[in-house]
């Protein structure tokens, strides 16, 4: 599952976790439902963005959710999840832009792709990925030519660009596509005065992705030698960060000129998470919570105020003092047959992945691949950005975090 937005689930709360997960099965079920088994290969965290908005915008009603009977992926549990043309459209765009993803790796001989019996099947899984994406498309009144002629002037902007071309200019195809799909949520929802700051907040996304690709990829390109229109037009990390900084905050500003039902999901994953999917392309922290505190107020990380006091807390005061409390009950540890056995069905059931489980062999109790996340300390501690989507989502709370 590729995508820039990947949030963690402790940022994210349980309640809006579930949301979250909610459409990521949603999409992933819809290209089962719609396109078959292989297809489900193509879910991806930003795709389902696009199903986001639409219920975000959407008057609330019981067709929005069905269970979903258990599933490997979710350690063999039922689930709420998403459904209806907003899933429908995050498949049908998902299919299509992975379809050309696929091409332009055929073109560029990445890997295996580079041999030729693997290049044809690569090209009719893409070709086949196209089709359905536009039979998806049209099913909910969406036009993916516009996906699809963004692509193949994306390969020739690519050709002609070099040092000087702008670097909007290569990105541009890439804007023009999240734009519509954006844009296109608006009309499923029925909410057609939203269509125009959503085209915005989807140029920029577009933007936004395109620059964090090649930031990520900048190293890795100069090494195979592959394009990186970073590297092609010479442009620096300094200038791209300015430009997705600049992303960011046109994307905050568009989703406060429309209108939602409940944008507290939506919110939280276009602007708090891409603010992080932003630092951690670029390496760096913009938390304001690290930052000097104001003059006057209280050094929020002092650890008089985070943490235990220094020294032994358990240390005895003087005579009678507090002795240590007394370690948990040492669980016994598998064998090397039984640990294996365990690990087996464990892996089978994925929840290795994307559940929680105990250790095979030791009992400990561990998070699944799909939990783990690269959380940051920016809310520790902070009852407005933990509290943010509760009602406040920071605007006009005086939470100094960037956001």
């Amino acid at each position: 599952m590729f995508g820039i937005v990947r949030p963690c689930r402790h940022r994210l709360g349980e309640g809006l976790k579930t949301q979250w997960m909610a459409h990521l099965c949603g999409l992933c079920l819809a290209l089962r439902r719609d396109h078959g088994q292989f297809a489900r290969i193509v879910t991806n965290y930003d795709g389902l963005l696009v199903s986001v908005l639409t219920e975000a915008q959407a008057e609330r009603s019981d067709g929005w959710r069905r269970t979903a009977g258990p599933c490997p992926l979710r350690g063999m549990r039922s689930a709420s999840v998403a459904q209806g043309e907003g899933a429908r459209l995050a498949a049908a765009v998902s299919l299509v832009l992975a379809a050309a993803k696929v091409r332009d790796h055929v073109a560029d001989g990445d890997g295996l792709l580079a041999r030729r019996p693997v290049a044809l099947a690569a090209r009719r899984v893409a070709t086949s990925w196209g089709r359905a994406g536009a039979r998806g498309g049209s099913a909910v009144g969406f036009d993916t030519a516009v996906l699809v002629d963004a692509v193949d002037r994306q390969i020739g902007i690519e050709t002609l660009a070099g040092p000087g071309t702008p670097l909007l200019t290569v990105t541009e195809p890439t804007e023009t596509a999240t734009a519509a799909a954006f844009a296109h949520t608006a009309i499923l929802a029925g909410r057609p005065g939203n269509a125009q700051p959503l085209a915005e907040a989807g140029r920029l996304f577009g933007r936004l992705a395109h620059l964090l690709d090649a930031v990520e990829d900048r190293e890795t390109d100069a090494a195979s030698g592959a394009w990186n229109p970073l590297t092609a037009t010479g442009t620096s990390l300094v200038e791209a960060r300015r430009l997705a900084d600049d992303a960011v905050h046109g994307i905050r500003l568009a989703l406060r000129d429309a209108e939602f039902t409940d944008a507290k999901l939506a919110h939280v994953l276009l602007v708090h998470e891409l603010r992080t999917s932003v630092d951690r392309a670029f390496g760096t922290a913009s938390c304001g919570h690290a930052h000097a505190p104001e003059q006057g107020g209280p050094e929020l990380y002092a650890p008089e105020l985070y943490g235990p006091p220094p020294g032994n807390p358990y240390a005895p005061s003087g005579p009678g003092g507090t002795p240590p409390p007394p370690q948990p009950p040492h669980r016994d540890r598998r064998g090397l047959l039984a640990g294996c056995l365990v690990w087996s069905g464990l892996a089978c059931t994925c929840q290795m992945c994307c559940g929680s489980y105990e250790d095979p062999w030791t009992r400990e109790p561990k998070e699944g691949l799909c939990q783990r996340c690269d959380c940051d300390s920016c809310c520790e501690g902070c009852d407005c950005c933990s509290n943010c989507c509760d009602g406040c989502c920071c605007d006009g709370c005086g939470c100094d975090c960037s956001c």
